[in-house]
């Protein structure tokens, strides 16, 4: 038995945000009825074509979900959603703000209706304050949460690589529902669960917020090193090679001068004899340890690190973290069903001992669309015309 079996979620997603946090449902057991637009279906279908035809985004966030096409907006459609209410244990949505409401969906009237129901909204700014109303993407509220003033080098601003603000709302919303169902497991009531987007990230951005705001200056945009740590980032060595590495302490510090550099003098150099006074000096630091590694190859660098115990890593593409020997070791990967043959997909970051995640097929759209209808209770004269006037 999985933690979420008997679980049933229906959910009003698109994008990242909310298909992340129902995917982590689905791999503990719920069962997640996922709503589409007939003929199109969730856009993030249609963002790239990159696994034998599939949108990579979309075949990551949707394995071992039930694809049903309705299109919510028709008459019809409302009693198909008051059936599937009537079993659902949550309700997701993370609609353009104001949509759910028109379609009688708001959180109020699902709570009035379904008093069991836990109901998550996730929206980019909240369903109050100044910005309600506005459409946010993940470029966007990586600006308004100061995310890019300090991404990037001095000289540029940088986006993350990922849709970090996407899914650190997911991630929240998903503990969020959790924590919603153990209070109903309690009080037999359900409630209502809201994640912005910009809450999420302005959680994640906290360092940077107590740092600038009580330390007067905000971080500096430093690369792939450290705004207040020193040495930690990137070091070529004499082969051309690059390794990254992180001093935390005093303590790895005086084990770095001593069985990395072979200078032990070093620890001690009024330069150096704090984090605070190394970061100060950060460009006499660099010219210390790269005189020291431009005589070394790459591999002997990580020989010296690891038996000195100093934190490091060799940077990998995306191909190699597909092949990572750690992934391999721990038997970290799954095939799942897609639409168009196997793919390999990692398992939930979380393991459980004693639970097996699920790792069902990514849907084709509308894959279910048929059998949830007539488990609904609708008849197939019923199924054939909504399918001829486009209402599923």
């Amino acid at each position: 038995m999985r933690p979420l079996d008997g679980i049933t979620v229906l959910s009003l997603e698109q994008a990242v945000a909310a298909p992340f946090a129902t995917r982590q449902l689905a791999d503990l057991g719920a069962r997640v009825i996922k709503i589409e637009r007939p003929g199109v279906g969730d856009f993030a279908r249609g963002y790239d074509a990159t696994v034998r035809g599939e949108s990579s985004h979309f075949v990551w966030l949707n394995r071992s979900k039930e694809s049903l096409t309705l299109d919510v907006k028709r008459p019809d459609a409302a009693e198909v959603l008051r059936r599937l209410l009537e079993q659902a244990d949550i309700f997701v949505q993370n609609l353009a703000p104001g949509a759910t409401g028109r379609l009688g969906l708001s959180a109020g009237s699902l709570r009035t209706a379904h008093p069991r129901l836990v109901v998550c909204e996730i929206s980019g700014y909240g369903s109050t304050g100044p910005y309600r109303d506005r459409k946010a993407y993940d470029l966007l509220v990586q600006a308004e949460a100061g995310l890019l003033s300090i991404t990037g080098t001095p000289d540029e601003l940088v986006k993350v690589g990922i849709s970090v603000a996407d899914i650190a709302a997911g991630m929240y919303a998903y503990s969020g529902m959790l924590t919603a169902l153990l209070m109903r497991h309690r009080t037999g009531e359900g409630t209502v669960v809201e994640v912005s987007m910009l809450e999420a990230l302005s959680e994640w951005m906290g360092y940077p917020l107590y740092y600038g705001v009580y330390g007067g200056t905000p971080p500096t945009r430093s690369g792939a090193r450290h705004a207040v740590i020193a040495p930690y980032g990137p070091f070529a060595g004499g082969d051309g090679d690059v390794v990254y590495l992180g001093i935390q302490n005093e303590r790895e510090w005086q084990a770095f001068c001593t069985g990395v550099l072979g200078q032990p003098e070093l620890a001690t150099d009024p330069r150096f004899a704090s984090n605070a006074d190394r970061v100060g000096h950060r460009d006499a630091l660099d010219a210390e340890i790269e005189a020291v590694f431009g005589r070394m190859t790459t591999v002997e660098i990580v020989e010296r690190l690891e038996s000195a115990r100093i934190a490091n890593a060799r940077l990998r593409t995306v191909q190699q973290l597909s092949d990572h020997p750690q992934l391999a070791a721990r038997e970290r990967w799954r095939d799942v069903e897609t639409p168009v043959g196997p793919i390999r997909a990692t398992l939930p970051a979380a393991s459980i001992d004693g639970v097996e995640p699920v790792m069902d097929p990514v849907p084709a759209l509308g894959a279910h669309t048929d059998a949830i209808l007539y488990e609904l209770g609708f008849d197939s004269a019923t199924v054939a015309r909504w399918h001829d006037d486009g209402t599923v």
